[in-house]
């Protein structure tokens, strides 16, 4: 269960520098070649999918972001390249809402939603019967991955699949972000989802008092007035009950790795489950050190070496 292959960089030993400096300080990959194709949903709302080496034949991994991730995250395109350089093909997953411009429908997406990358992937193999299928997922977007594979069970088509970073539990999430200089990644995460649905609902009909986006002050605040109501839930504890993913762990019947940092500092570190909570098909990896997404290895700073990329290739390998 213990993570002994991910040596962090000397010169980044703490977790939010770990967390931040991928972030900020990572080179920008402006080279790829991104294809976009607008997904449309039975719903009569869209998926944005940005697809790298999309013609050839060959392997196909979705790679899932984060809460107001995008294809510009700082992981996104990383993934992507080392993807292409495998000789696999990639799709980029956006979720409602989150690829720079509105969705059409008042709801959007949350850590529990996993309707649209089961309609995501059963496109896909419509389109192609034969293709192996991968999937990565980043923090909530692994928690959704998670929660797809413990309810669909030894019915899920995907080969392989790799969670990071995933908010297992999400009501110690919400608790753990206001512990300390982690309040600066709630302050952060707040005004872009608060922002994102003050543009939206100017040009729609709203079914939440768009006056609370100004009062929001905390992540379970968000969740309690604005996720819970907005997704159909009675209420924050039905949503924070159902769509944490650490309940559905025992159920996954496909090969998935999990790595994760105990010095997350988004993630309370008893919100990792235990060995006796996984199926025998998944493996947790969990590392001191790493901070959220961060991973950061290499002996200099303009040097660095993004190892997330290089254990999700050599894990990928396996199967695909």
């Amino acid at each position: 269960m213990n993570n002994d292959q991910f040596k962090p960089a000397w010169w980044l030993r703490n977790a939010h520098l770990q967390t931040v400096w991928p972030v900020f300080c990572r080179r920008r990959i402006s080279h790829l070649q991104l294809q976009r194709e607008r997904l449309e949903l039975p719903d009569g709302d869209f998926i944005d999918l940005d697809w790298i080496d999309r013609q050839k034949e060959a392997p196909l991994v979705l790679i899932l972001h984060g809460l107001e991730g995008s294809i510009h995250s700082h992981y996104a395109k990383g993934m992507l390249q080392t993807i292409a350089k495998n000789g696999w093909r990639g799709v980029f997953m956006h979720f409602r809402g989150c690829s720079e411009e509105p969705n059409r429908l008042p709801a959007c997406y949350h850590s529990g939603k996993t309707d649209d990358i089961n309609y995501v992937i059963n496109t896909l193999l419509k389109r192609e019967p034969e293709t192996q299928l991968g999937a990565i997922g980043f923090s909530l977007g692994g928690n959704v991955l998670l929660k797809w594979l413990g309810e669909t069970g030894k019915h899920n088509p995907l080969k392989a699949a790799i969670a990071i970073s995933v908010p297992f539990e999400l009501h110690k999430t919400a608790a753990r972000i206001q512990v300390g200089f982690s309040k600066y990644y709630q302050r952060h995460l707040l005004k872009c989802i608060c922002n994102r649905l003050s543009k939206k609902f100017e040009k729609m009909s709203s079914p939440i008092d768009r006056s609370l986006l100004k009062t929001i002050k905390t992540m379970y605040e968000l969740d309690d007035k604005i996720t819970a109501p907005l997704h159909g839930f009675s209420g924050i504890d039905e949503y924070y009950q159902t769509a944490s993913s650490r309940q559905y762990l025992h159920n996954i019947q496909v090969k998935t790795l999990i790595l994760h940092a105990k010095d997350d500092p988004l993630v309370s570190e008893n919100a990792i489950p235990h060995a006796n909570e996984l199926s025998h098909h998944t493996k947790l990896e969990v590392s001191n050190a790493g901070g959220h997404v961060g991973f950061v290895a290499g002996h200099y700073p303009w040097r660095a070496e993004y190892w997330l990329e290089q254990r999700a290739a050599t894990f990928l390998k396996e199967f695909l």
